[in-house]
């Protein structure tokens, strides 16, 4: 299996991938659609997993802002992830997020956040955003599923503050 930019040439079968993933739902297709056609997409971070049959993973990195006194500070949020159902529970999702993870720090951010599930994230790293002094007030969620992980040394605790989703995010 490869793990490799994203082209336009992906776009439908990304869309089939997230409906797929998400129980036959379109709002993660939307939000990818949303998201390439805002000022936080960056191409380079959005990755998809080829096996030999296919496309059979895809996730999405792109920018958000952490607001505190001093000013607005970007940051890498990672929201949608799929995996295509025959091919969950195969290390698949783990390896699209580590390197996204890789090539967020090359690009300089100081972390990436996620709203995810508790289970599954912390063994990549993250932590509960609360542990850097962060919130997030557009959404309501648990403290236990707002996710975030450091790609350097005091990359995000200094930054205390608000997690800021773009107007793509439907907020």
């Amino acid at each position: 299996m490869i793990i490799r930019t994203e082209t336009q040439a992906d776009y439908e079968r990304v869309r089939q991938l997230n409906i797929e993933a998400f129980g036959h739902r379109n709002d993660e297709a939307e939000l990818v659609e949303r998201i390439r056609q805002s000022d936080g997409f960056i191409p380079y971070l959005s990755l998809v997993a080829e096996a030999e049959e296919g496309m059979v993973g895809h996730a999405l990195f792109s920018k958000a802002s952490i607001v505190n006194e001093a000013g607005s500070h970007e940051v890498i949020v990672l929201a949608p992830i799929a995996v295509a159902p025959s091919h969950q529970k195969q290390g698949i999702g783990k390896r699209l997020i580590e390197e996204g993870l890789t090539r967020s720090r090359e690009l300089g951010y100081p972390g990436v956040l996620l709203i995810g599930h508790p289970d599954y994230y912390p063994r990549l790293g993250f932590q509960p955003a609360r542990t850097f002094g962060l919130v997030l007030k557009q959404f309501q969620v648990p403290d236990d599923v707002f996710m975030a992980i450091e790609l350097r040394e005091n990359g995000l605790r200094p930054l205390q503050g608000e997690l800021r989703y773009p107007a793509a995010f439907g907020v």
